[in-house]
């Protein structure tokens, strides 16, 4: 036998002793071609390595068999790197999404929301044929944040159609959904004719796990209105706030004579109209009874030198500080104004993320920008029980102040004008005192607009408006989900051609192992 027939002998059964494994593990079972494959190489891989061994009185053996042996050692330790690599890239929680929207990763807030449920939660999908690939990859993304907290499973209901009808709905071809559960509480998701998203699941999570807050916002003094979907509505916030399940309505005071003992947090949103002695003192009396309540206050009415303003312009969007007083705050009658950061081309839209450490409220948060906000400073003279803290306020700096001339001279004068930063919201607490139930939570914001269809995308304008209001109906943490459109666009392989990228994969390194190993065996011949 030549010297190089061993060498050959042992390269062909590399290539057909894997190569029988790849088919075997593709068709997940013998074949003959397996076979055909499998038996031969295997005794081609041992008489190629006999025969490569010198004969024993050439001198040589002992030496031959000791490179043999480094080298089965080397190629041991090769395979246990690749099967713990493997293993720790499985098991490991730590992901790299390189998709364009990171549509495989789900945003801080789900995980931190999903981190801490209470309780189980199954998610059944219901779609006929093979599953998309992304649907796949979400459901294991939230089962693997989740900690198994979050059960899921994938239902044809075609093929499955005694499971799929403890659902209790009629089975249709064309229709897509995802059945989330919690308890006894359901909600059902339908993403038919578009890819299912995050946000999607992660709201509907949210009402099957926790309990419904309410929302009441003032009306009948010229407030932005809820339903109204124009620039000046609030239609986007009452949505996002429905998605972290708490209701919205309306109430007027003028006519239920005080606040619903259902509402878990008041909202008064800008009221244009002052509000009358009996609203203020119903307001008051939800206050002391440990009622929680989110103020916005709208801008002071400002006009030019050659036009003074008239009586009725100057009693337009009240400060509320006749609510707000005995809480030891007080709203200015001024325009805060910023002549370095703010929004657009506007001075008097002061733009901040000069904000008080207070995790629930403000942790997380990039630039805040407010639309002629006013000025809010503290009593002196304020119950001691009362804890107040400024939580939003303008950048440092001596290019921001309140300007007290509403005529839009913008001029600091240091007799009359406030300087910055200046304080644009606070927050306050009162502590618990029987016959009290609760903790009065109250948050001012010397602005309205921020939180309006129009502005409530922009910056963090919209995760301050939901922390606030969250955080004042004491749920447990804010669900805000940025969209991102879910685009397919990618190979849905099936499960056979799953396994045979697997055995592509796994060969690649194999094969250099074996080249590895057959140029030693032609040097050390």
């Amino acid at each position: 036998m030549r010297k190089s027939d061993p060498v050959i002998l042992f390269a062909a059964g590399v290539l057909a002793s894997a190569g029988g494994a790849a088919v075997l593990y593709i068709e997940q079972g013998w074949s003959w071609l397996a076979a055909g494959l499998i038996l031969p190489g295997g005794a081609a891989l041992v008489s190629g390595w006999l025969g490569h061994r010198k004969p024993a009185g050439s001198g040589g053996g002992h030496g031959n068999w000791r490179r043999a042996g480094c080298v089965l050692l080397a190629s041991v330790l090769i395979v246990v790197f690749w099967a713990v690599v493997n293993y720790a890239a499985v098991r490991s929680a730590w992901r790299r999404d390189v998709t364009r929207d990171k549509q495989h990763t789900l945003s801080a807030n789900t995980a931190g929301f999903i981190k801490s449920l209470p309780q189980e939660v199954q998610f059944s999908a219901l779609y006929v044929g093979i599953p998309p690939a992304y649907l796949e990859d979400l459901f294991r993304e939230y089962e693997r944040v989740s900690g198994g907290k979050i059960k899921t499973e994938i239902i044809d209901p075609v093929e499955q159609i005694g499971y799929a009808a403890q659902f209790g709905n009629r089975i249709d071809s064309q229709e897509s959904k995802v059945v989330v559960r919690s308890g006894k509480e359901r909600r059902d998701v339908d993403f038919t004719k578009e890819p299912l998203s995050e946000a999607q699941l992660t709201n509907a999570v949210v009402r099957v796990t926790r309990a419904e807050r309410q929302a009441c916002f003032l009306a009948g003094h010229g407030e932005y209105a809820l339903a109204d979907k124009g620039e000046q509505g609030l239609s986007k916030l009452v949505a996002a706030l429905a998605a972290n399940n708490i209701s919205s309505r309306e109430v007027m005071l003028g006519i239920a004579g005080q606040v619903p003992g259902d509402c878990d947090v008041l909202v008064v949103p800008g009221p244009h109209q002052e509000l009358t002695a009996k609203e203020e003192l119903a307001i008051g009396d939800y206050l002391k009874r440990g009622g929680d309540a989110l103020f916005l206050v709208e801008n002071v009415v400002v006009t030019t030198p050659d036009r003074p303003l008239t009586e009725e312009e100057f009693r337009k969007n009240p400060s509320l500080n006749g609510i707000l007083n005995p809480w030891g705050v007080k709203v200015g009658d001024d325009v805060v104004v910023d002549l370095v950061n703010h929004a657009g081309d506007d001075v008097g839209s002061p733009a901040t993320r000069n904000y008080e450490d207070h995790k629930a409220l403000t942790a997380g948060l990039d630039y805040t920008f407010y639309v002629r906000p006013r000025s809010i400073s503290v009593l002196k003279d304020r119950r001691p029980e009362l804890k107040l803290a400024q939580i939003v306020m303008t950048m440092p700096g001596e290019k921001s102040w309140a300007e007290t001339d509403r005529t839009l001279k913008v001029e600091f004068d240091p007799l009359v004008d406030i300087p910055g930063p200046v304080p644009l919201a606070f927050v306050i607490m009162a502590e618990k005192k029987a016959p009290v139930l609760s903790d009065t939570r109250i948050i001012v914001f010397s602005d309205a607009d921020f939180l309006s269809n129009a502005y409530i995308d922009q910056y963090s304008n919209a995760r301050m408006g939901l922390n606030a209001i969250i955080w004042l109906a004491e749920t447990d943490a804010l669900i805000y989900i940025d969209p991102k459109a879910v685009k397919v666009e990618r190979l849905d392989l099936t499960s056979k051609q799953k396994r045979q990228v697997a055995a592509i994969l796994f060969l690649m390194p194999l094969f250099l192992a074996a080249a590895g190993l057959i140029t030693w065996m032609k040097r050390s011949q």
